[in-house]
């Protein structure tokens, strides 16, 4: 069989279907590593989580409480909150921000369910791993979901919930979708006092929310911030035509001219939030991996698409 050089490929067709084309596989990725980002992140909640009775951040927060008082499996009231959530979100913001979160969801859902039935004792309890080391559970658990977390969420992907309140509050009201998440897992945390009355069981909460969010932020290295690319190539034109299509992102165009050459050339400037750098560089990729990149991070990036001007 011959084999196929994809710069060739790439100038026997239009742009739009080699995106189309990479777009597809670049999905599939996504998918796959949000289904095992999703899967990491039940092991460890079930794992270390649910034996010792500690509440997490999130609605798998919620369903553990919900699973302490009254016993209902928590995949049950996970999906059931989720889904409810998922009903008014697609309502306000559309079903393209949610095809991801729709499928999270659905492997959390299916994960709890199938984790717990694999390491159910005989006896009907969850093995405590780590014995009688609560401390060094609600540690490593943390850490574990923080890892998975960050999986899923650089594979564009969201485990819905808090995320969904979230996103809808930040629609409507200039809080930011951190601070917002913040304050919705501190609330789920204490509120696991009104199942045990224990305030350990609360101040390990705390512990594990803080430990797994600062793996979160620190995989992701600092997904939120905003970045700048300056992008040098002979197919500016398809570049920026595709960020603008596929990230929705505008860019704007300098005249330029090469010191040694003294060809023109065109660059391309492009603000984005960090999340979206991955995105950006697969387009660049695969339009002109012999353009000349840099991305550089931004500390305030204010306008239309970022944050407001705060005075």
């Amino acid at each position: 069989m011959k084999s196929v050089n994809p710069a060739e490929v790439i100038k026997q067709v239009k742009p739009a279907e080699v995106i189309r084309k990479i777009h597809l596989w670049d999905e599939v990725k996504d998918y796959f590593f949000i289904s095992l980002g999703c899967a990491i992140y039940c092991v460890a909640f079930c794992l270390f989580m649910l034996p010792y009775h500690f509440t997490p951040g999130g609605m798998t927060g919620v369903s553990a409480i919900i699973f302490y008082a009254t016993g209902i499996p928590t995949q049950y009231s996970y999906f059931a909150i989720n889904a409810l959530l998922l009903a008014i979100g697609l309502k306000i913001l559309g079903f393209k921000f949610f095809t991801k979160t729709i499928y999270a969801t659905l492997n959390i859902t299916f994960f709890l369910g199938l984790v717990q039935q694999l390491i159910r004792q005989p006896d009907g309890s969850l093995p405590m791993v780590v014995g009688d080391q609560p401390f060094m559970a609600a540690v490593l658990g943390a850490c574990i979901e923080g890892g998975a977390l960050a999986l899923v969420f650089i594979n564009n992907g969201s485990t819905g919930g808090t995320d969904i309140i979230a996103a809808i509050v930040n629609k409507y009201k200039n809080y930011s979708m951190g601070r917002i998440l913040m304050w919705l897992d501190f609330i789920i945390v204490s509120s696991s006092f009104f199942v045990f009355h224990d305030w350990n069981k609360v101040v390990t909460g705390y512990v594990i929310l803080i430990i797994s969010m600062l793996l979160l932020d620190y995989t992701m290295n600092s997904a939120s911030q905003s970045v700048q690319f300056t992008i040098i190539s002979n197919k500016h034109k398809e570049i920026a035509q595709a960020i603008n299509d596929e990230v929705g992102r505008g860019i704007t165009i300098l005249h330029g001219q090469g010191w040694y050459s003294k060809e023109e050339r065109q660059v391309l400037i492009v603000m984005a939030r960090r999340r979206e750098s991955t995105q950006i560089f697969r387009l660049i990729k695969h339009l002109d991996n012999q353009a000349f990149v840099t991305m550089t991070k931004v500390v305030g990036v204010y306008g239309e698409g970022f944050d407001h001007i705060k005075t």
